[in-house]
This record gives structure tokens, C-alpha cells and sequence, in this order.
């Protein structure tokens, strides 16, 4: 999967307009959501981006767009994050994205103990496992950049999401241990902290919130989503894109080991 834009190298001066112009990017769950607007806002500013999704058609679309490369993966098979697949795919990656994830929303009692387990894995120990591959190329380039999709949940937690609370915290941990070790090597590790974002995975959850609060549908984002914000509004996918794309920037070069928020003030409660 060779780049679309020639090596930048550590000094390189990117293409005025185009600040990432021969970087290579990775982005899972590439296809929808925060990780196509992801995606989009990489090409745009001219890093060649991997879309990672198991959706096959979404994820090659994806690519399409924005003259990219589409790498369709179940990150959950074993095979596909095996090392040697691994190193294959991440040896050249200079922006490694972890956005990919998947929720539950059920009390603790009733929670099924697989679907806890598989949203650690997805969410905690495949990120480890792109980090670990990337790692070795970005020291060797003396240049990485690290951004982490998290949540408000990596710092708050809710009732009824014991696994995404747990899976968002142990990612938090992992993204600053990263910074720390990777920091006198040009490489940055960092969360961002959305709220909710309208996207699938957001409007997924509806019914669910419904159901275990005893309310209508209609009313769960204003009851139930939107109780903490102080903007009262749902966070749009490129709002969350542009952040990203800034970390991954030279810009933010001394940015590393942080947790931003976009979450309309949650978290200043």
C-alpha cells in the first residue's frame, strides 16, 4: 500500500494548505461516523489515509473519497491483528487513529460477561496492538502522532455502560503511558473526549436508554444525553475530525499525554 504523497521525513516542510502532505495515516472504524470525518479531514490537509472498517463496501468508498486505501478488517479476528499482519500494515503509519468501538447498554447484573469482554478487547487491547506495531517505524522516522477516540466516559462515568466506562478508562491509561514513553522520540500520544456524537453508535442506543429508563424514545436525549451539557445540542462528527487532525499536526508538537474535551461543558460539572 504505497503512499499517494512522497516520504515527508522528521524536517520535511509540508505543501502550503496541505500541513500533513506525505504523511500516512491509519483510521479505524473508518467508514462511518467520527472516523470517516476523520478520514476527510486527514486527505484534506494531504496525509494519505488507511481506512480500517469490516464494513468491506463502506470501508472501500471510504478510501475512494478521498484517494486513500481501504484495509477491510474484523479487529475482534485474532488473525487479522496478529504481529506479522500487523507490522505489514503499520510499518509506514505516521498518524495511527484508534477510533473504533462498539457499546452495550445494560445494568451490571444483566450484563453479558462476552459483551464485556468484547468491547475491552476492541476498545483497550487493539489499540495496544496498533500502538505496539506502529511504535518501531514512528522511532525509526522520529515522528508519530497518537490519537486516541475516547470519550467523556473515559472520564465520567453512567449508569448501565459499566464495559465502555472500563474500556475508555484503560484507554486513557494506555494513550498517556504512550506519551511517556514515546515523547523524547517524536512521537505524541493523546485522547480526545467528545460527548455524544451524532453518529450510529449514538443513535443505536435510543431504545436501549428508552427501555431501562421507563421513558419514551423521544425524550432520551434531552432526559437522559444531553442532562450534563450545558450546550444542548449533539457534537457533530467534523467538530470532532478537526481536533484530531490538529494533534496529528506539527502545531501540536508539545501536546502530548492530554485528554481533550468536546463535550458542550459535561465535564466542568
Amino acid at each position: 500500500m504505497a503512499s499517494a504523497e512522497p516520504d515527508a521525513g522528521a524536517g520535511a516542510v509540508p505543501v502550503s494548505g496541505r500541513p500533513l502532505a506525505g504523511r500516512r495515516a491509519l483510521v479505524t472504524g473508518g467508514a462511518s461516523g467520527i472516523g470517516l470525518a476523520v478520514a476527510h479531514a486527514l486527505a484534506a490537509r494531504g496525509a494519505h489515509v488507511v481506512v480500517a472498517d469490516r464494513d468491506r463496501d463502506g470501508c472501500q468508498a471510504a478510501a475512494d473519497a478521498i484517494g486513500g486505501s481501504a484495509w477491510t478488517v474484523d479487529l475482534l479476528d485474532p488473525a487479522a491483528v496478529a504481529d506479522d499482519r500487523l507490522a505489514e500494515v503499520l510499518a509506514d503509519v505516521d498518524i495511527l487513529v484508534n477510533n473504533a468501538g462498539i457499546q452495550r447498554v445494560s445494568p451490571i447484573e444483566e450484563f453479558d460477561p462476552q459483551d464485556f469482554r468484547r468491547i475491552l478487547r476492541l476498545m483497550v487491547e487493539v489499540p495496544f496492538l496498533l500502538v505496539r506495531a506502529a511504535l518501531p517505524g514512528m522511532y525509526a522516522r522520529g515522528f508519530g502522532r497518537i490519537v486516541n477516540v475516547s470519550s467523556v466516559h473515559g472520564l465520567r462515568a453512567s449508569p448501565y455502560k459499566s464495559a465502555y466506562v472500563t474500556a475508555k478508562h484503560g484507554l486513557e491509561g494506555l494513550s498517556k503511558v504512550t506519551a511517556l514513553e514515546g515523547g523524547g522520540r517524536g512521537v505524541t500520544s493523546n485522547c480526545v473526549n467528545p460527548g455524544y456524537v451524532r453518529t450510529p453508535l449514538v443513535e443505536k442506543q435510543l431504545a436501549d436508554q428508552a427501555r431501562i429508563h421507563g421513558i419514551p424514545e423521544a425524550e432520551v436525549l434531552d432526559r437522559i444525553m444531553l442532562t450534563e451539557s450545558a450546550i444542548k445540542r449533539l457534537i457533530e462528527p467534523a467538530e470532532v475530525a478537526s481536533l484530531v487532525a490538529w494533534l496529528a499536526s506539527d502545531e501540536a508538537a508539545m501536546v502530548t499525554g492530554a485528554s481533550y474535551t468536546m463535550d458542550g461543558g459535561w465535564s466542568a460539572r
